[in-house]
């Protein structure tokens, strides 16, 4: 079954993955959508793909802002991996999904004393790279090589730079570019284990319709001595070559001519690349034939080992970083939320204290008083938790029509009773008649509570705080926004860029950062944002704002 993978690497959802096979999927902001994206300029039946004749298609369903697949408008296109999608404001990136293929084993020939074969030439990197940077004043019957010899450089070196494939997959592609430019029937590549230190095979190619139970040969001896000398090298009649022995195998394969090039990276070497030509096992080598591999082709193959061995390199490096800042993040996350909860349980050690003392002495109001501070560390660890789900999952929004202002209301109950014990002035002006709009009202409830809930922590040590909320719509009524503004000691231009970074907080120990990360991530799953105005000594402003849509996903029309 075939099957491709959409990731969005611009847009509200960036990050998120969507799976492709046989089923026909459609593109849009419209409930309907298999893919159903929230970008206000997404057209509601935006687009489709769907999979015919071997490959996955792209089109346009009439939307009025268009599709564009690598930066041009199109109705129809057949995608490839690596095209580009852009609808509204969304960027797509498909890549195919390539089934690897069957494991064909390689045999490392053990060496024999009697070896008729003979390495003719030999190459180091330096001498390549030379050889390949050489004037271009070169016989007029050799331009037309050269310039092939750079093309098809250049062509595995963008391949190494922006591809998308595994490094499996790229091996694969750079193999069987490489046999079609040198004239090789058969190839391998054969990287070093991290691990084990061991030559593996990664990449095969067999040329043609082969028997898969059989083993490619391959001469230990000639790749030890590639190894060990990091030379590239070419033989000059590998049939007669005794390390391949009496295997009836190799008799078979009929092996004429091979070349084995070292894949030297920065610090190390990565591996080597076989290839070779064969004759059908009936066919005798004419008198006086010339080689097919030449020192031309020796270094144009030992270029190609050096662009393989960096993408294996990449590779590597890529994976070690991921690595290293998977596990630099969990020990940061795992910081700072054991010091937010040892100072939860602390608060819950305490109201437990006076919980006991109260009804050792059957005194109610310390048992109250103490249920109060349980409580309110409830209510902490509760929403600690909530924003850890939030912000670690990726999830579309539950859209229901539902009131801005309803919401907003339930926030002020909630937090007004920790407004009055901190002798804040908690004011709520929503805008009446506001009209009811398509979103997702736990999540923006929970936006709205980390926003006022840091608006009270700004107020709280001053005197005569003022925290005030607000409801509205914007002029052409095609958005709904909630402002909360405080008269706080207002937030440093330096700290401004670096507001909504995860486990940034400008509370110091007493805040997790994961509030403010968490609210803008919910607003921009609607298509929304959050903008912040804040002026020191006077206060900030933090004005929540998405696109007011009706219950068929429609924005609103301007007024």
């Amino acid at each position: 079954m075939p099957k491709a993978n959409l990731l969005v690497i611009r847009g509200v959802d960036q990050g998120a993955r969507h799976e492709l096979d046989e089923e026909e999927v459609t593109i849009g902001r419209g409930f309907k959508n298999r893919l159903r994206i929230l970008d206000t300029e997404m057209s509601r039946n935006h687009a489709m793909i769907h999979f015919d004749d071997g490959a996955f298609i792209f089109s346009d369903r009439n939307s009025s802002n268009g599709s564009f697949v690598n930066g041009l408008q199109v109705k129809s296109h057949r995608l490839i991996s690596g095209d580009q999608i852009q609808i509204g404001q969304t960027t797509l990136l498909f890549t195919e999904v390539v089934e690897a293929r069957k494991p064909v084993p390689v045999d490392l020939l053990p060496e024999h004393v009697d070896d008729r074969s003979q390495i003719v030439g030999s190459v180091s990197h330096d001498a390549a790279r030379k050889l390949l940077e050489r004037s271009v004043a070169v016989p007029k019957d050799q331009t037309a090589q050269t310039l092939a010899n750079l093309r098809l450089l250049y062509r595995i070196s963008e391949e190494t730079v922006s591809s998308s494939l595994s490094i499996d997959q790229l091996l694969q592609r750079i193999l069987d570019t490489t046999l079609q430019a040198v004239g090789a029937d058969r190839g391998c590549m054969l990287v070093v284990n991290t691990k084990t230190g061991k030559l593996e095979p990664r990449a095969v190619n067999l040329g043609g319709a082969v028997d898969l139970s059989a083993r490619m040969p391959v001469s230990r001896s000639i790749v030890d001595y590639v190894l060990k000398h990091g030379q590239g090298v070419r033989t000059s009649d590998a049939r007669a070559d005794s390390r391949f022995g009496e295997a009836a195998s190799i008799r078979r394969e009929n092996i004429r001519e091979a070349m084995c090039v070292p894949m030297p990276g920065r610090y190390e070497l990565m591996g080597v690349i076989y290839v070779d030509t064969t004759l059908p096992p009936t066919a005798a080598r004419p008198d006086g034939e010339t080689t097919k591999f030449n020192d031309d082709v020796l270094s144009l193959m030992a270029a190609i080992g050096r662009q393989a061995a960096l993408a294996v390199e990449d590779h590597r490096y890529q994976d070690a970083y991921l690595k290293a800042e998977r596990l630099a993040a969990i020990g940061q996350t795992i910081a700072i939320i054991s010091h937010d909860i040892k100072n939860i349980l602390q608060g819950v050690r305490g109201g437990s204290y006076l919980i006991d003392m109260g009804l050792q002495k059957h005194d109610e109001d310390l048992v109250s008083q103490g249920w109060k501070i349980v409580e309110k560390n409830q209510d902490r660890i509760y929403n600690l938790v909530m924003d850890m789900l939030t912000f670690s999952t990726e999830r579309q929004p539950k859209l229901d029509m539902a009131s801005v202002n309803g919401v907003v209301a339930d926030v002020v109950e909630l937090i007004r009773t920790r407004a009055e014990e901190l002798s804040i002035q908690l004011n709520y002006r929503p805008k009446e008649p506001l009209p009811l709009t398509m979103f997702d009202a736990e999540g923006v409830h929970r936006a709205v509570l980390n926003i006022v809930g840091n608006a009270l922590d700004a107020v709280e040590a001053q005197d005569e705080g003022v925290v005030e909320i607000s409801t509205g719509q914007t002029d052409d009524g095609t958005e709904v926004w909630v402002d909360i503004a405080d008269n706080g000691s207002g937030i440093p231009e330096e700290q401004l860029a670096t507001l909504f970074s995860l486990f940034e907080s400008t509370k110091g120990a007493r805040g997790t950062g994961l509030g403010l990360a968490v609210s803008q991530k919910i607003m921009r799953e609607h298509g929304g944002d959050i903008v912040v105005e804040s002026e020191l000594n006077r206060g900030s402003r933090f004005r929540l704002i998405w696109p007011c849509v009706d219950e068929e996903g429609r924005a609103a029309k301007r007024k």
